[in-house]
């Protein structure tokens, strides 16, 4: 069975040597985030993953969800694990201290949720989609719908849900079919169908509050006419008290390729009572709220099955022997070397370690842009921050989780036939890995996003100002010869492909859209790997100074060297290769006839 160690050195390292958050007093709650108290609670929470979350991991994968009767059943031990998240606090991490939360900044929970989701990813998809539905009613719900239902997500007695797909549309929701009739008491009768609810029904939680985009009659047609609304499982009262069933049920339950364990559900709401949320026919903007948060949840889902699977892949390659190096012996007193002796085992395994480790800085960076927009005591800063995390969350979520899935599927290499073996675990790493890339915005949807409205934004001031924030630290940095040699050249380089291929996107854009639409994904791949070029940048700084300071931890600041100079060598160099795609155009893309494929 797969082990997972919480990679709590590397947390602090980043948190408090190269992002300093305990040094940014400007971000109201950052000063009480010290390496101590950060060090407590992610010691904790790695505790309980690799203890508690992880036993139901592969009984999860392997019994999966059952529907009995109109309930969903969880698979054995997920009501333990998930009771035990609850009694931790964890699901409140987040939260507003007003509604029984701890109020702690957004990265240090996105710490915890590596670690939780790389334990059990399915399991922690449940809490997941309940802090999104949390954020939406803080965002634009009531105070009494706040007050009736912030307080029970937040302990993690409700769960919440988001209900956009139905059968007829994905990512087109202007053509939902879903309809609420409005009533006298100022409720609606919510009627129709959605597929593809995670968390839709279970038996994990007292009562499930499901957010639920539909048409009022009478409305805007298309996406215009969209409102939000929040429908319980089993009714509330004006106390808060829990009523009568509502009319809401799990009609099928779906069999997926992975996250077994994660109930994903068709719903039928057939004149199901609800209440709006905000304002009639503004449901789409509500719920993104809820959207763009999930999205840096999945790109952070993508990284922790590529950091489980990782670490099991090197303790395989550490043990199993297999061959001789080709330079001699190194275990003469053994029948053979262990794998990791092998020039091509050990490219597979510093690729995913300096994807893991430079895609958990990012991640953790943009973090702080959210914890910055929310929290910043400048509201030019926070303006600032709310672009550039505008601007980079289809690169989270996209890059992150096309390879998350990439790393995962190496890591299942590494151990050769017993990789595609389902005893040793890596098949559902890479199975899970794979709807990442999908929900929340499939990742093509992204890169259209990215560069059809993100990149133009504003005069593209966000993009500028991530330039801007390149150059500051690299003019900073510039007498630093070795760092500059090592890191900030090659950064340089890759940071001019990027800004070529945005010049190509809105020249080419204008004269043919196919040009800019057909580059796009080379372009987030092309942004992703930029974005962690510059993490590397950020990260080596942090080593050498610890190095040149004198330290008892010299190992750890030399493989950080090591893997980042892997990186800017083996992996930045992918920007040149995706320039030239982007350049190339449309015109072989759109060559063949539809009828020819």
């Amino acid at each position: 069975m797969p082990t997972f160690t919480p990679p709590l050195r590397d947390y602090q390292f980043v948190l408090h040597e190269t992002l300093k958050i305990d040094q940014n007093t400007a971000v109201a709650g950052y000063a009480d985030m010290t390496a101590d108290m950060t060090s407590a609670v992610l010691a904790e929470a790695g505790r309980l993953a690799s203890e508690m979350l992880i036993k139901s991991n592969t009984t999860g994968d392997q019994e999966g969800c059952k529907l009995e009767n109109g309930q969903v059943r969880t698979p054995s031990g997920y009501q333990e694990a998930f009771a035990a998240l609850r009694e931790g606090g964890w699901p409140s991490l987040e939260c507003h201290e007003e509604y029984g939360g701890q109020g702690m900044p957004s990265v240090i929970s996105l710490a915890v949720g590596e670690m939780h989701s790389a334990a059990n990813m399915a399991l922690m998809m449940y809490q997941g989609l309940t802090h999104g539905a949390y954020s939406a009613l803080h965002a634009h719900g009531t105070a009494e719908q706040k007050n009736t239902y912030l307080p029970k997500l937040a302990s993690g007695e409700w769960t919440g849900t988001m209900n956009l797909t139905e059968p007829q549309c994905g990512t087109d929701l202007g053509l939902i079919r879903t309809k609420a009739e409005p009533q006298e008491d100022g409720s609606y009768l919510i009627t129709g169908q959605k597929i593809f609810i995670s968390a839709g029904d279970h038996d994990l939680a007292q009562n499930i509050i499901h957010l639920v985009l539909a048409k009022i009659p009478g409305g805007p047609e298309g996406v215009k006419g969209i409102s939000l609304f929040v429908v319980p499982k089993i009714q509330v009262g004006a106390d808060g008290a829990l009523g009568q069933r509502n009319n809401v049920s799990c009609g099928k339950l779906e069999e997926k390729m992975g996250i077994h364990g994660n109930a994903t559900c068709v719903m039928n709401y057939d004149g199901a009572v609800g209440w709006l949320v905000g304002e009639p026919h503004k449901g789409l903007r509500a719920m993104f709220t809820m959207m763009n948060e999930a999205r840096l949840l999945v790109g952070m889902q993508g990284l922790a099955q590529a950091t489980i699977a990782y670490q099991n892949a090197a303790e395989y390659a550490r043990d199993r022997l297999q061959g001789r190096a080709v330079t001699g012996a190194e275990a003469p007193d053994k029948p053979a070397d262990p794998l990791i002796v092998h020039p091509d085992v050990r490219r597979m395994l510093m690729d995913q370690r300096a994807f893991i480790e430079g895609g958990r800085a990012f991640l953790l960076w943009g973090s702080t842009l959210i914890d910055a927009e929310k929290h910043h005591q400048d509201e030019a800063a926070r303006d600032d921050a709310g672009a550039m995390i505008a601007l980079l969350t289809p690169v989270l979520k996209g890059f992150l989780t096309d390879k998350g899935y990439e790393n995962a599927s190496q890591a299942q290499q590494v151990f050769g036939g017993h990789g595609y073996i389902e005893e040793w675990g890596m098949s559902q790493y890479v199975r899970d890995a794979r709807i990442a890339m999908i929900y929340e915005g499939a990742n093509g949807v992204q890169a259209l996003d990215l560069v059809g409205r993100k990149l133009g934004q504003n005069g593209g001031k966000a993009i500028m100002r991530f330039f801007e924030v390149m150059r500051e630290f690299a003019k900073e940095n510039g007498d630093d010869e070795e760092l500059k040699a090592e890191f900030l050249a090659p950064l340089k380089e890759a940071s001019g492909h990027l800004q070529e291929a945005g010049m190509y996107f809105m020249q080419a854009g204008l004269k043919n859209p196919n040009d800019a639409l057909a580059g796009s994904n080379d372009f987030l791949h092309l942004f992703g790997h930029t974005a962690l070029g510059f993490m590397w940048a950020l990260m080596a700084k942090a080593a050498r100074q610890a190095l040149a300071e004198g330290t008892d931890d010299k190992a750890f600041y030399e493989a950080k060297l090591t893997t980042g100079r892997y990186f800017m060598t083996k992996l930045l160099p992918e920007t040149g290769m995706r320039l030239a795609r982007i350049k190339a155009g449309s015109a072989q893309v759109m060559a063949l006839p539809a009828e020819a494929f």
